[in-house]
């Protein structure tokens, strides 16, 4: 039976119906996971972000605005920025995989599945991603709700 409302206890279900808990350990190694994994989320956010920030030659917060230029002059050859596109496509289809499956694990409804994610995905952010805010500076809209 799944719950509709949140709950606590140690008997949880996650993603698949082979990912059951029914101890103290599995249900601590589940949770152990749920956090590394929104950890890893915010970690491949950060190489996303700094693989577009390289190609794009986006000007950081301290740059002043009028050394900003408005044509940039293409550095690399199209095969190369069609390899960079490609591969930020794909670090972002993999990313939002990985934020929707996160985001399934919390639709569990249970309280340590929601709380692990939550902490992982606070402490990714202060290890993978707060150095964003100071460095680059980048308007970036995520499909993922993790995000």
């Amino acid at each position: 039976m799944m719950h509709m409302t949140f709950y606590w206890s140690k008997k949880v279900t996650l993603l698949i119906d082979s990912w059951k808990t029914d101890s103290w350990t599995s249900y601590a190694l589940s949770l152990l996971a749920c956090l590394l994994v929104s950890a890893f989320y915010q970690y491949l956010e950060n190489r996303r972000l700094r693989l577009k920030a390289i190609t794009f030659d986006v000007p950081s917060a301290t740059t002043p605005q009028n050394q900003i230029p408005l044509l940039r002059p293409n550095l690399a050859g199209d095969k190369a920025k069609l390899g960079v596109k490609l591969a930020g496509a794909l670090l972002f289809g993999f990313n939002s995989a990985i934020g929707y499956l996160l985001m399934l694990a919390v639709m569990s409804f249970n309280g340590g599945v929601l709380v692990a994610i939550v902490v992982g995905l606070a402490i990714g952010y202060f290890f993978f991603r707060s150095e964003d805010e100071e460095g680059i500076s980048l308007v970036v809209g995520s499909a993922c709700p993790c995000a």
